[in-house]
């Protein structure tokens, strides 16, 4: 597989890469990032391998991030329209202002308006609710989303972060009023967070919002760089605030990749990967890549495939605990209409079974 097999995000026609390019690591604002000049050769060559997904946010590197990716790519507009460009909102990167962040009607607005002058670019691909304002109305959220759809300033909306029971909320208000509805939720997503297969992936297949994982290796804490042998220890990066977050949980889990990835001849990020993108509901996955190496190194997890014994293993050793009633209805699914199937799947309503990923071009 490649970054140009294209796949439909959730119930929409928006052909995306399998593996998006994250980002979060375009400037050094925060003191760990990529230079101006890195990411550019990142972006590049992400492109040159056929990718079209950027994923990028108001708040990451205080909006550097952006204006590099718009100062990059505004001299070609051909290319520009070629890709899709995702950005998030919620941030505040006005501390002084009480509106300037949220999801107000006023605040969305203003930060779509900035987005736009930083990323220089007439309209935003896909719009993400970065997480959740408990204190404005979902509906005042959802219908200034709408109104920046029908402007043409944005094309779609997705939703991030967010608990299953608000975003359903949220996606059923615009599904009966007729506004434009979520096509994605991105959330964490890997070997070492699995929790979102609770409610999280079930809400996103059932109402149609196809899967964008983030943090796939767990913030480096899966990629191989914290083994038993450096003592969980690493070096540059972010590895000072990140190292002392590695559990024994985390160790387990790279010594099980590390078995997989020697069977498979290749490396423990890989193998991470392609476990991750190979999950039921995942239509791209997010990665963030501070060099041209590690851009490299992740990109040919496309080509790995895990057997079904190999991701059982995985499967099982990272199995999740996951909230009431959840387990609760696993082991009485005689309550549910007496363990029988439905269209030749468990009657139990968490059953979590492959689902349509989307149509590849």
């Amino acid at each position: 597989m490649s970054l140009d097999h294209f796949v439909t995000l959730g119930r929409s026609g928006l052909r995306v890469s399998p593996l998006a390019l994250g980002a979060m690591t375009f400037g050094e604002e925060l003191g760990w990032g990529s230079s101006v000049k890195d990411s550019e050769v990142i972006l590049d060559r992400y492109l040159e391998l056929g990718g079209n997904f950027i994923d990028t946010a108001n708040g990451y590197t205080k909006g550097h991030s952006e204006k590099i990716i718009g100062d990059h790519l505004t001299h070609n507009r051909e290319q520009r329209d070629r890709l899709v460009i995702a950005t998030k909102f919620s941030t505040n990167l006005y501390p002084g202002d009480p509106n300037g962040g949220g999801s107000s009607r006023k605040s969305i607005i203003a930060a779509c308006e900035q987005s736009l002058r930083r990323l220089q670019t007439d309209y935003i691909d896909l719009y993400w609710l970065h997480n959740w304002d408990k204190h404005t109305p979902i509906e005042e959220t959802m219908s200034a989303l709408h109104t920046l759809v029908q402007s043409g300033k944005v094309r779609y909306i997705g939703v991030s972060d967010t608990p299953a029971w608000k975003a359903t909320q949220a996606q059923l208000i615009a599904h009966f009023r007729g506004w434009s509805p979520f096509i994605g939720t991105q959330i964490e997503y890997s070997l070492a967070e699995r929790t979102v297969e609770g409610e999280l992936i079930p809400m996103a297949r059932e109402l149609g919002m196809g899967v964008v994982s983030w943090s796939p290796l767990a913030g480096g804490r899966i990629s191989g760089k914290y083994t038993r042998e450096n003592q969980a220890k690493a070096e540059g990066g972010r590895a000072a605030v990140l190292g002392p977050m590695v559990t024994e949980k985390h160790l387990e889990i790279v010594d099980a990749l590390k078995r997989v990835a020697d069977e498979l001849g290749t490396t423990i990020a890989r193998a991470a990967l392609a476990w991750v993108r190979a999950r039921p509901g995942v239509s791209s996955t997010v990665i963030g890549a501070r060099t041209l190496s590690q851009l490299e190194d992740n990109v040919k997890s496309l080509d790995v495939q895990l057997t079904p014994e190999q991701t059982a293993k995985l499967n099982e050793l990272s199995t999740p605990q996951l909230p009431f009633p959840i387990p609760f209805l696993s082991i009485t699914p005689a309550l549910h209409a007496g363990g029988t199937t439905v269209n030749g799947e468990p009657s139990t309503p968490h059953a979590f079974c492959p689902t349509r990923r989307g149509d590849h071009y």
